[in-house]
């Protein structure tokens, strides 16, 4: 089974601007990212896709690879698309975010392996503990899956409802994909679907067509970086614990 481990970077970014060359301890974000990418065992290869030069040339600099994408994809799934297109060989892709610095390389080897584990499996992603504070956060997104651990439902809000308070566990989704490679080409051509719209969640397409989502569980501590203020705390992190 031939894995690529694909990192989108999109340089715009409305609350950071140029997020990806972002300082993080020295080093850009990508290669904060690519770094702990590359430790997973299971992927042949690990690829920034990005649409712009700049991140291109920091890529090439700390000796990644990295392909340039067009800059007119709506979304990063329309940009994984693109990669999967050029890469024929490839039969599992695992989309990992580029803001992701804390991304756990034993997750990405554990996605990884459930195709090989199931061959009807074509999509699957991750969540862990939603913490209280979260319950009402809309950007935090929630997961509820059945006995088999395939999503029902993903939301903004809070799912299930706790009437009944302890009766069933209350996760949160982390947006790592990982997809063979013929259905991403299919998923990405799909139209928008009306709970992926109402809830402005891409994944629910897949469910609104019918496709099972695997999910995995992890303990794992995953920080995104969207401000500032996420930017200063994972420079904490990196500087206090040496991550």
């Amino acid at each position: 089974m031939n894995v690529l481990c694909v990192i989108p970077a999109r340089y715009a970014s409305t609350r950071l601007p140029g997020k990806p060359l972002a300082d993080i301890a020295g080093k850009p974000m990508i290669q904060r990212v690519y770094e702990r990418a590359s430790q997973a065992t299971v992927p042949n290869a690990v690829l920034v896709a990005t649409d712009h030069p700049l991140v291109e040339e920091a890529v090439k600099k700390f000796g990644g690879i990295v392909m340039m994408t067009s800059p007119d994809h709506p979304t990063g799934t329309d940009r994984l698309a693109e990669v999967a297109g050029s890469y024929t060989d490839a039969d599992v892709i695992i989309n990992v975010q580029g803001d992701e610095p804390l991304i756990a390389p034993d997750v990405i080897d554990r996605l990884a392996m459930l195709f090989d584990e199931d061959e009807t499996l074509q999509m699957a992603t991750v969540i862990t503990k939603l913490d209280a504070e979260e319950a009402a956060d809309p950007n935090a997104v929630k997961c509820v899956t059945d006995k088999k651990g395939n999503a029902l439902y993903f939301s903004r809000s809070l799912i299930p409802y706790p009437r009944v308070q302890g009766k069933a566990p209350i996760y949160k989704h982390i947006g790592i994909y990982a997809y063979r490679r013929d259905f991403l080409l299919a998923y990405a051509k799909m139209a928008p679907t009306p709970l992926e719209q109402a809830e402005s969640l891409e994944q629910l397409r897949a469910l609104e067509n019918g496709f099972a989502i695997r999910t995995i569980f992890t303990d794992h501590q995953f920080i995104g970086i969207d401000t500032k203020e996420d930017l200063e705390r994972i420079n904490r992190l990196f500087l206090e614990k040496e991550i």
